[in-house]
């Protein structure tokens, strides 16, 4: 018997329902059809069925690319919108909000898949679980997710394509193959990665969502500077790029940022620091940093956003303080991520101890303070 997918998946492995656009094709010479995945770049064309009427044009194209397993974001159609690349009944239509109403054809201009210059460095990764279609491993802190200014060799990504060869290619974009979240390089802890597109567009439904309504679960332990009076709490509070220091983020008034909400509870109290496990109700880059320092609790060893702590790390004992020294990144692990598999239904959940280092240093605070 079939297990249950998630709604994103089921419809991409089942096309999507003819109530939702009439038909699907690709134009050839005079309106002839093509087959759907031809691969040359002749457009797609979907006719807007009377389910989707006056739904925004950015969501219904990424639900009928989905349906037609096109592999296309929805930031990437937002962009092909954007840049004249979407007509509807003949004429482009640049804006992603824009209604669409029954009857109207939309034609997509599919964009040749980009080949991916990036080249397989084999490295040890910590992998507790792989299929075809997606795995999970245990992040060791110091290793970037994916390339950008400054690492441009020796990433996650990098090892995926040595360990995932031609598996990997193409899924969730040259740059980012196979990413839907990501961890801070000097995070550690358990992520998912997709192997298929199929996989990438159920995982990336489940990310977007974090936990509200889908299968997602996800743990951190943080180790955080002061005792946190409560047993638990919520921290709301918009997040946008600092605009005085444009490589951190930083909390803003109302209006003038993303929402994100962080969910915290304690789960010991260590002498002039605490160790806290928190969840995510939202994704912002780095949530949980910026969060807990705008509520004057940064975490242990964060240089960008505890910097101000460097005094109260000085008068640690000497023991702790070595300890905390040779850590030398922010105390944050990634412990725990559950979630149903995007393609064969099974619930699957990890745990992971954090890292020695950081260990190390929550027993040097319990033997002082407790």
């Amino acid at each position: 018997m079939a297990l249950p997918m998630n709604a994103r998946a089921r419809q991409a492995a089942q096309g999507a329902s003819a109530a939702d656009f009439a038909s699907t094709s690709a134009e050839g010479p005079a309106g002839a059809k093509a087959p759907l995945l031809s691969p040359s770049a002749a457009p797609i064309r979907f006719d807007v069925g009377p389910a989707a009427a006056g739904e925004r044009l950015d969501r219904y194209l990424a639900r009928a690319a989905a349906g037609a397993s096109l592999g296309l974001s929805r930031t990437r159609l937002k962009a092909l919108i954007e840049g004249g690349e979407v007509r509807v009944n003949g004429a482009p239509a640049r804006d992603p909000s824009a209604k669409i109403v029954v009857g109207d054809q939309v034609l997509l201009a599919r964009p040749e898949a980009e080949a991916s210059e990036l080249v397989g460095e084999a490295m040890a990764l910590d992998i507790r679980f792989e299929d075809a279609h997606l795995l999970v491993l245990n992040k060791p802190a110091g290793l970037v997710v994916h390339p950008a200014a400054g690492h441009a060799r020796g990433t996650l990504v990098h090892a995926l394509i040595a360990h995932c060869g031609s598996s990997l290619s193409g899924v969730g974009g040259v740059k980012r193959p196979g990413i839907v979240h990501r961890l801070d390089k000097d995070t550690s802890g358990l992520m998912v990665v997709a192997k298929t597109d199929l996989a990438h567009r159920g995982l990336a439904e489940l990310f977007a969502d974090h936990g509200r309504a889908g299968s997602l679960d996800r743990e951190y332990l943080a180790l955080v500077w002061g005792d946190m009076k409560k047993h638990a709490g919520v921290i709301d509070a918009p997040i946008a790029r600092d605009p005085r220091h444009r490589e951190k983020m930083a909390v803003v008034a109302a209006g003038r940022g993303r929402t994100a909400s962080t969910h915290w509870r304690l789960i010991e109290t260590l002498g002039p620091a605490s160790l806290i496990a928190c969840r995510l109700e939202t994704g912002r880059t780095h949530q949980i940093r910026v969060h807990l320092a705008h509520v004057g609790h940064p975490l242990l060893g964060d240089a960008v956003y505890g910097a101000g702590f460097k005094s109260k790390a000085a008068r640690l004992p000497a023991k702790a303080q070595a300890l905390l020294e040779k850590l030398g990144r922010q105390a944050l692990h990634a412990a725990k991520l559950g979630f149903v598999h995007p393609v064969t239904g099974m619930r699957l959940t990890f745990e992971s101890s954090p890292p020695a280092d950081f260990s190390r240093l929550v027993r040097a605070l319990e033997t002082i303070y407790k």
